[in-house]
């Protein structure tokens, strides 16, 4: 589950960041973590409007997709030069 899943979100209300990644949509918390150390980030939306919510869990920009499900590891290919 690398891609974003876009959300209607609503100024002013209260969502659950599904952190553990085992959620139905993996973006909103359903209580799948149950039982485990994940626990939900709770976060307020600060304007009412279609969002796209990070499932891969790497985002630098809290619980909104950055991209960053899309971009690739470097590859180390210092061992080509021995």
């Amino acid at each position: 589950m690398k891609h974003p899943v876009r959300v209607k979100l609503e100024a002013g209300e209260k969502y659950l960041f599904c952190t553990c990644g085992n959620s139905d949509d993996g973006v909103l918390c359903d209580g799948s973590h149950k039982g485990s150390t994940f626990v939900p980030r709770e976060f307020i939306a600060t304007r009412t409007a279609e969002s796209y919510l990070c499932r891969c869990k790497k985002s630098y920009n809290g619980v909104y997709c950055d991209g960053n499900h899309a971009k690739r590891e470097s590859l180390k290919l210092d061992f080509l030069d021995s």
